[in-house]
């Protein structure tokens, strides 16, 4: 065990984790040239078309120093903020974490917040500065950040280019100097930690899991804690560029086991393996169950592959344990599920994996956050659908989720970042200059403001400068109304929000103005009206396609036209009555797109 070091790599989103993680592999020749490729642990082409990374990526790394040989097991995490989640579940497994930052950009808000998930579970964090070989890199003022945030000498930091390869065995050396071995018993009983899983169409699940006490074989039989059902491992081994098969794995590595598990729901992830004749008295605590902050619906096109939609839910469930799901109806769309998501980017990714890997084609319904509404007797009921919110005169008061947000920014943009988070009725709450150019700020704000387009608007207000990073903070009461979207007399549930009620008459004429853009003409004339109860706040009329009846009247009595008319007249209003309006997806995603 003195030979094992674990550690993963935090950052910022785009501070050079990945390029990083393909020169330590290429250091350590775990790959050769030939099968050299950037980003090379990101697999999925979703990851390579948008350069970022979504899942946590083990492998195993095999490095010799000063003749000894050392196993160095890296996990690779994502750095934006909507998969926190993937990050807190590979920093558990771990003993020791790289701290990258970008010495062009300095430390941004998500540095910060990996920082303290690593230093809240205890691991020794090394300070890297990566991207030292371009020419606006500012090594001296970025050091200077770093050690006002964790302390350390100034001696202690890294310089580093992933692109170019300077410092990188130096880095290595720093791993195994400064990241301390994994402890643990080997005799003890078998304890492991499950802290990722994929599907294998042909093999079933395979469960990554770091073996804390205790040593697991093949052909063991192994129980999973939390629901106590029992596998026999067919296969373990360790994760190298492909899985490696061997017969045993001991305390403080990390591997994989196959047990010919086939349903998604029986592995979870921050489960305790044990063996079935010595089990361990203890399971691992200190996994955070996900808490969900976006809700939409998600509903197959055609309403026969329900069932299929299910089964691809489950199997990405199995590869992003941040998503949750419950099935839920919609008179409009029929039989779909209601998601919770991390935020905005991860419901597209899922949106966008479902079309790919599955070739599910759906519609996504206006995401939301959970409301907490209190009705006359006091009872708590949660809302995570407009529809579910009752009628006004049976509630008392209705509770929104707030979050409390951290930007940082150059100090050039703080005048439009202030107005943009008042204008979404944040709160300040703190403002201080980090260096004479770098400005913190803290604001409480409501998640719903947040849900929609805040990240792409704080982006472009600060030139992309600007970091974000969020946490919840409770529920607090506001003045929240349900907006209704009715399409010729008849409420669409899949387009209600529940909204500020200062902002529901300029919401609800936009929508309708947006809809009037997006619906096609029909053969009668179709209102689009916002209401909220049975007060109509806003209408638009979305006109009639006009079969010219009277051309054939040319010359002649005006009565004779007019009598064509009337006659015309009457079947549009019987049209109207019996006939329904088709709504494209595109109207449905136009709710996001209002600005």
């Amino acid at each position: 065990m003195d030979h094992i070091r674990n550690f993963c790599i935090i950052a910022h989103i785009d501070h050079g984790k990945s390029t990083l993680a393909d020169r330590l592999l290429e250091y350590t020749n775990t790959t050769t040239v030939r099968d050299m490729q950037a980003q090379l642990l990101d697999d999925m082409d979703l990851e390579r078309e948008r350069g970022i990374t979504i899942k946590s990526h083990a492998i195993q790394l095999k490095y010799e120093l000063e003749g000894k040989k050392y196993i160095l097991n890296l996990i690779d995490t994502p750095g934006h903020v909507d998969f926190s989640y993937e990050v807190s579940r590979s920093i558990a497994a771990c003993d020791g974490a790289l701290l990258i930052v970008d010495s062009s950009q300095g430390i941004q808000a998500q540095t910060i917040s990996n920082l303290y998930l690593a230093i809240n579970q205890g691991l020794e964090i090394i300070p890297i500065l990566n991207k030292i070989d371009l020419p606006h890199s500012m090594p001296e003022e970025v050091s200077d950040q770093i050690i006002d945030l964790i302390g350390c000498d100034y001696h202690e930091i890294l310089r580093a280019s992933g692109k170019t390869g300077a410092g990188v065995h130096n880095i290595l050396k720093a791993i195994v100097h400064r990241i301390p071995p994994p402890k643990g018993d080997m005799n003890a009983p078998l304890k492991a930690l499950i802290f990722d899983s994929v599907f294998n169409s042909f093999r079933g699940i395979i469960a990554y899991f770091r073996v804390i006490d205790g040593v697991i074989k093949k052909g063991d039989k192994v129980k999973f804690m939390s629901n106590n059902s029992e596998y026999l491992a067919d296969e373990v081994g360790i994760l190298g560029l492909n899985p490696e098969p061997r017969a045993q794995i001991s305390a403080g590595d990390v591997g994989y086991i196959i047990s010919g598990i086939k349903e998604a729901r029986e592995v979870k992830v921050g489960d305790t393996i044990t063996h079935v004749e010595r089990p361990t008295a203890d399971i691992i605590h200190g996994f955070e169950e996900v808490k969900p902050m976006v809700f939409a619906g998600i509903y197959p096109v055609d309403t026969e592959d329900f069932e299929e939609l299910r089964e691809s839910m489950y199997k990405l469930q199995l590869n992003d344990a941040s998503l949750t799901f419950e099935p839920e109806s919609s008179a409009a769309l029929g039989f779909g599920f209601r998601c919770g998501f991390l935020g905005m980017l991860h419901m597209e990714i899922i949106q966008e994996r479902l079309e790919r890997e599955f070739k599910m084609t759906v519609i996504t319904t206006v995401p939301n956050v959970s409301y907490h509404c209190y009705d006359n007797k006091g009872e708590m009921n949660i809302v995570n659908n407009p529809s579910d919110l009752p009628d006004a005169n049976y509630i008392d008061h209705v509770e929104e989720p707030f979050i409390n947000a951290q930007i940082i920014t150059h100090a050039d943009y703080v005048g439009p970042i202030l107005g943009l988070c008042l204008g979404k009725r944040g709160i300040l709450k703190e403002q201080k200059y980090l260096t004479t150019t770098r400005v913190e700020m803290v604001f409480d704000m409501p998640l719903a403001e947040v849900v929609f387009d805040f990240f792409d608007k704080l982006k472009t207000i600060s030139r992309g400068y600007a970091s974000f990073d969020y946490h919840p903070i409770g529920y607090h009461a506001s003045d929240l109304v349900k907006l209704d979207i009715l399409l010729n007399k008849e409420q669409v549930d899949a387009l209600s929000a529940i909204i500020h009620r200062d902002r529901a008459y300029d919401f609800g004429k936009r929508i309708c103005e947006k809809l009037r853009e997006l619906i096609p003409r029909h053969q009668f004339e179709i209102p689009v009206q916002a209401s909220i109860g049975a007060k109509v706040i806003a209408r638009e009329t979305i006109k009639a396609l006009r079969k010219d009846v009277t051309a054939k009247c040319y010359g002649g009595d005006i009565s004779r036209k007019r009598k064509l008319l009337e006659k015309q007249k009457e079947g549009k209003k019987r049209m109207r009555q019996v006939g329904s309006v088709e709504i494209p997806q595109s109207a449905f995603m136009a709710v996001l797109k209002l600005d």
